[in-house]
């Protein structure tokens, strides 16, 4: 009788957890579930350019409970001068998920992305870049392994993501950029309409040169950056959400002027960031 308590006990619990990695409430190891799509609209900035706001959409649909496709894009700032009519399109990205492992409370994913930065599909007026020009356009290839265990209230995520960034899609000549993230996510549930997330990440260069449209040799040995996460989630519903963060962000490649990046050890870049999320399942 106690074992078959235990076993019954123990089967609650897993459906439980594989139930919450499929709700849309800002669980790390979020997944929609096989016809369902999704979608998430990010506002946020980070605290080294506080004034400068980035708009993201990021749209996905299940294929099945293991594989999961996304699309998206980003709405941001294409120079320094930081008016209106200096922010573009600049970024679309192209990605899936595979559930490789789903054993109960345990998830383990594997992750490919493809994305394109400096794309500028609106220009302002009097610009003559191209658009997909080769030496402003930068593609990014990702790739990397998303696992963690989901309790009923409380949800932690590590990830381990590869990128190969370049100029041209499928140049893979050795000045392309190579830079790896380590990160971790944790959520814990308050209430059924209520919970808190956090996580953090470091990105470092393997590098120690760094080529590509017409930037030539500049030094990037032990470029890296920590950044930290914190934000409050409320559900709408079961298929709704909205989020508020803070991000803070310690960096390890300092300098003056872009051109003239020099290691200076870590510090602390000034001021936190802020950001908003509204997600949706359907």
């Amino acid at each position: 009788m106690k074992k078959i308590a235990l076993t019954s006990l123990l089967a609650v619990f897993a459906v439980s957890g594989a139930h919450a990695a499929n709700v849309i409430d800002g669980n790390p190891l979020y997944m929609p579930k096989a016809g369902h799509a999704y979608s998430v609209t990010d506002l946020n900035t980070h605290s080294q350019a506080g004034r400068t706001w980035t708009l993201g959409e990021e749209f996905g649909y299940g294929i099945s409970d293991k594989l999961a496709v996304m699309a998206g894009a980003d709405f941001t700032e294409r120079s320094v001068e930081n008016t209106f009519d200096t922010y573009a399109w600049d970024s679309f990205k192209l990605g899936a998920t595979y559930r490789a492992l789903d054993m109960g409370a345990w998830k383990a994913d594997i992750i490919g992305v493809y994305n394109a930065t400096g794309l500028y599909l609106n220009r302002p007026a009097g610009d003559d870049s191209k658009w997909f020009d080769k030496d402003a356009t930068r593609y990014m290839w990702t790739a990397g392994v998303r696992a963690g265990y989901v309790a009923n209230s409380w949800t932690i995520a590590g990830h381990a993501l590869y990128n190969y960034m370049n100029t041209e899609s499928f140049n893979w000549g050795n000045h392309g950029l190579h830079a790896w993230a380590l990160g971790l996510d944790a959520q814990y549930v308050i209430c059924p309409e209520l919970n808190l997330v956090a996580g953090v990440e470091y990105t470092g260069i393997s590098n120690d040169k760094y080529y590509m449209g017409g930037i030539e040799g500049r030094d990037v040995t032990n470029a890296g950056k920590w950044t930290g996460t914190f934000g409050v989630n409320y559900n709408i519903d079961a298929t709704k959400y909205v989020g508020l963060y803070v991000n803070g962000t310690m960096n390890h490649w300092k300098g003056e002027e872009e051109a003239k990046q020099v290691e200076k050890g870590w510090g602390f870049e000034k001021g936190f960031g802020i950001g908003a999320k509204f997600g949706i399942d359907f």
